[in-house]
């Protein structure tokens, strides 16, 4: 028997077998059985497929079909279209070069896109193979699929990764054949992990009160008419939570740039340049964790906004007496009209917290804002910045 009949004859095997089979013959445990062995099956005949395709296009057997590229010819054979069956000649392609994904996807124990997630990640960051092939076994597609792109941007340093994602960002839209108005899109990652958090949280709200009104709609149905109410200005997002939750390594964050081993990163996210969450910082939704590559520093607002709990801290005043804030400039014991001053500049890494917060009155406050630029803290930014509102009481968050 030639090496193309051992494969032919048993395909034409099974084909006939599966157009005979009818489940409704066996127990629902048989079924459990039989799918499971299908699917490993589907997996090792669709590599084994890939593969063949791969040889066909490289000896130009696919021009005798009559189609000028290889990826046309199995987009034709295949039934996907032209853009998937380029995606799966490079599979086939990168698994030559992945001697345990190879192994792994011929036997039926990882799919194509597995497969092709983890070759992907080894050209990117060799040595991650064997893990990867483990974890496929382990998890769903997505969860190996989070593992792999955390690998792989964490070989980009955060000032170009953030430069490409900039770039590649995009929305479209379009109306399909129910006349809906369908959208695509990509945003950087301070940006898309806030908007879908804050997204969820409305759908789960919306889909809270349909069930209890009944109603059985998928989440993906509360998911829209949750966009809807966020673009009109009527939804309440995530109320108790930050919406983006930036994990800041401290000396990076002083400095104003990173060294080997200190990475600043959003939360499902990923990493970002010391840069980006310097701006992040001055928008009162953002919350950041700072430490020092060892132990949390501290859990704080990092912009100007004081959230309520610390406004209320510091409108007790020192410790023990309690008895309201006052300007602490010396001989200067002004109640009222103060502004909250930043001990270090939020523009130098000062974070918005208990210890790194004074009142002071606006006089004071103006002169050592005067002070912190010219000690060079402000940055060229503060340069173009008037002096500080005077505030009523309650104070606002002002801050130098």
């Amino acid at each position: 028997m030639s090496a193309m009949s051992k494969v032919l004859e048993p395909a034409g095997v099974l084909r006939a077998a599966l157009a005979a089979f009818e489940p409704a013959l066996l127990s629902g445990d048989d079924c459990v059985v039989v799918a499971e062995a299908l699917a490993r099956t589907e997996k090792a005949c669709a590599v084994a497929g890939a593969r063949a395709a791969l040889r066909a296009g490289d000896v130009g057997a696919h021009r005798r079909r009559g189609f000028s590229s290889p990826g046309d010819w199995l987009a034709r054979t295949s039934g996907i279209t032209s853009g998937a069956a380029r995606g799966v000649l490079d599979t086939a392609g990168e698994l030559e070069r992945c001697p345990a994904t190879k192994a792994a996807a011929v036997a039926g124990d990882l799919s194509l896109d597995q497969a092709g997630i983890i070759a992907r990640t080894e050209g990117s960051c060799p040595g991650s193979e064997a893990e990867l092939v483990a974890l496929a076994g382990r998890t769903g597609l997505r969860g190996l699929r989070d593992e792999a792109t955390r690998r792989r941007v964490g070989t980009i340093p955060p000032e170009e990764l953030h430069l490409r994602q900039h770039r590649a960002r995009s929305l479209r839209h379009w109306r399909d054949d129910l006349g809906m108005v369908r959208l695509a899109g990509a945003l950087p990652p301070e940006v898309g992990v806030g908007l879908v958090n804050r997204l969820d949280a409305e759908a789960d709200r919306i889909r809270r009160a349909a069930r209890a009104a009944g109603s059985e709609e998928p989440f993906e149905a509360h998911a829209a008419d949750a966009l809807v109410r966020l673009a009109s200005g009527n939804g309440k997002g995530r109320a108790n939570r930050a919406d983006v939750v930036v994990v800041v390594d401290l000396n990076a964050y002083r400095r104003g740039h990173t060294h080997d081993g200190e990475v600043s990163h959003v939360m499902g996210g990923g990493p970002l340049p010391v840069s980006v969450v310097r701006e992040l910082a001055e928008d009162a939704f953002v919350k950041a964790v700072v430490h020092d590559g060892v132990k949390i520093d501290t859990v704080a607002h990092l912009g100007r906004h004081i959230p309520a709990e610390l406004r209320t801290a510091l409108e007790l005043g020192q410790l023990p007496g309690l008895d309201g804030v006052r300007c602490d400039e010396p001989g200067c014991d002004r109640r009222y009209g103060l502004q909250w001053d930043h001990t270090d500049p939020v523009a130098n890494g000062g974070p918005t917290s208990y210890g790194n917060l004074t009142g002071k009155c606006t006089p004071h406050h103006w002169e050592k804002t005067e002070r912190d630029r010219e000690a060079g803290l402000l940055g060229p930014a503060a340069k173009r910045r008037g002096p500080p509102a005077t505030a009523s009481r309650p104070p606002p968050p002002a801050a130098a």
